[in-house]
């Protein structure tokens, strides 16, 4: 489960660290983990496949159509997006009849959090940024 705590007292830290001259112990990010990485966040940096995902947040599944017309798209459009939402495994279809339904996997997001936090460098599987802390337990 991921959680975003505020705390200022981070960051501070980390700048009072970066004040006194010490150079603090960073891990590196192997390889692997980078490219794979680069794929999520290529795949999600699209505004059309994030509203898709956000849409079927809402829902057990939804129709072509029904997404066509959430996004104000054409179908072969969201037929593109939905195919590259669904070989990355985010999501699945099910085929009834003529028609096409789609689905999140939950499984998969949980296996790209898990990638997230194996590539953050601290062990309390912790995220820092500006003024909150991301944690995943």
């Amino acid at each position: 489960m991921a959680s975003v705590v505020l705390n200022d007292q981070a960051s501070s830290e980390t700048n009072v660290a970066n004040k006194e001259g010490a150079s603090p112990e960073l891990a590196r990010l192997s390889d692997p983990i980078a490219k794979d990485l680069v794929q999520l966040f290529k795949l999600l940096s699209d505004e059309t496949r994030l509203r898709i995902l956000s849409y079927l947040m809402q829902t057990d599944e939804l129709h072509v159509r029904a997404l066509c017309d959430l996004l104000g798209q054409s179908q072969p459009a969201v037929s593109h997006h939905l195919a590259l939402l669904r070989v990355s495994g985010l999501i699945e279809s099910r085929r009834d009849g003529k028609h096409n339904f789609y689905r999140l996997l939950p499984e998969k997001f949980q296996s790209f959090l898990e990638l997230v936090f194996t590539a953050s460098p601290d062990k309390a599987r912790k995220i820092r940024f500006e003024n909150c802390v991301l944690t995943y337990s």
